[in-house]
């Protein structure tokens, strides 16, 4: 052991520098180096980071894809979407007895449910969407100086529910023998649809022109920042899945880990997106809950490690860190 005086000579000893000296400019090493890191993370950024690709809209799903523009307008009129018969958080749940899973009565439509753990049941409907209002009859309520269109509208929500119904149904038919025209007007043969013909004219008009985006992104709020309505208007059709598709994005594409095209993605995420790829998740309604419940197992296993017997002695009984640390404990023998 060092005495306190020797430690102190020896420190003084590395303290006061006896070798050359030579002039240093700090100014010119340091705008160097910030200039090559500069390039660096330029150069970098161009090669390997995610592109800004444009904006999916109803407006370009209007104009590429109108048919199923108006088949899936048509859906949420009648309420037979996947956004309409979707359940909390969007909106009321609804009796099914065909897809009875087995849950207690009232809450077998929650799909996602694990055990007695019902989480759509007990958040309730926290983002209400009601489709036929959100995206068909409200925004066509916006449109000025259309007297034709305000009285197809009021014909429409005054009939009863059957004949709405009835009107859907045979203009969904008739949409399956459509044409479109070169102004991208689609045209559907003659039959019983009601008013429903002319508000999803309509509909396609104003969506072809752009105006349909902003009037389901309208929420009544100074700054319109919640897109969700306008995704899920978006994700019932084809227009959002084409492009998933197109990007390898889906989720049996593994999708979560991809970011668009061939770019690195989130590397950390693919034990999450992991679970969706294998049975029974990849198939099961309550795969969500389920791979939540599994990497909340997994996580609280990982910050407990220290506190779990046997895992927690594995360092001290695999001595790696002696490996790493040989020279330190060479110097102590």
């Amino acid at each position: 052991m060092m005495t306190r005086a020797q430690r102190a000579a020896e420190d003084e000893r590395y303290r006061t520098w006896k070798g050359p000296y030579r002039p240093y400019d700090i100014i010119k090493e340091g705008t160097i180096a910030i200039t090559a890191i500069a390039i660096l993370v330029v150069v970098l950024a161009i090669l390997f980071s995610s592109p800004d690709d444009r904006a999916v809209t109803t407006r370009q799903w209007a104009r590429t894809m109108p048919v199923n523009f108006l088949q899936t307008a048509t859906s949420e009129l009648d309420g037979t979407s996947e956004t309409a018969t979707y359940g909390p958080p969007y909106n009321p749940y609804v009796s099914d007895s065909s897809t009875d899973t087995g849950a207690p009565d009232g809450l077998d439509d929650y799909t996602q449910h694990l055990w007695f753990i019902h989480l759509q049941q007990w958040f309730g409907v926290a983002h209400p969407i009601n489709a036929a209002k959100d995206f068909v009859i409200d925004p066509l309520r916006t449109m000025p100086q259309q007297p034709a269109l305000q009285a197809a509208i009021n014909r429409y929500e005054s009939a009863s529910v059957s004949q709405q119904e009835a009107w859907a149904a045979a203009y969904t038919k008739a949409l399956n023998k459509a044409s479109v025209a070169g102004s991208g007007a689609v045209s559907v043969p003659a039959g019983s649809y009601g008013p429903i013909s002319e508000m999803m004219g309509e509909l396609l008009a104003f969506a072809r022109a752009g105006g349909l985006d902003g009037a389901i992104l309208n929420s009544g709020q100074l700054y319109q920042a919640d897109y969700t309505k306008a995704l899920m208007f978006l994700a019932d059709g084809n227009a959002l899945t084409a492009k998933a598709q197109q990007e390898h994005l889906l989720g049996n594409q593994w999708g979560m880990m991809n970011e668009t095209g061939s770019y690195p993605g989130q590397v950390w995420l693919w034990l999450y997106t992991f679970w969706y790829q294998i049975s029974p998740f990849s198939t099961s309604t309550n795969a969500d809950i389920d791979v939540m419940a599994i990497m909340t197992v997994l996580s609280l296993g990982l910050v407990l490690i220290p506190f779990i017997p046997g895992i927690r002695d594995i360092p001290r009984r695999v001595p790696l860190y002696r490996v790493i640390w040989r020279n330190h404990y060479n110097s102590l023998s």
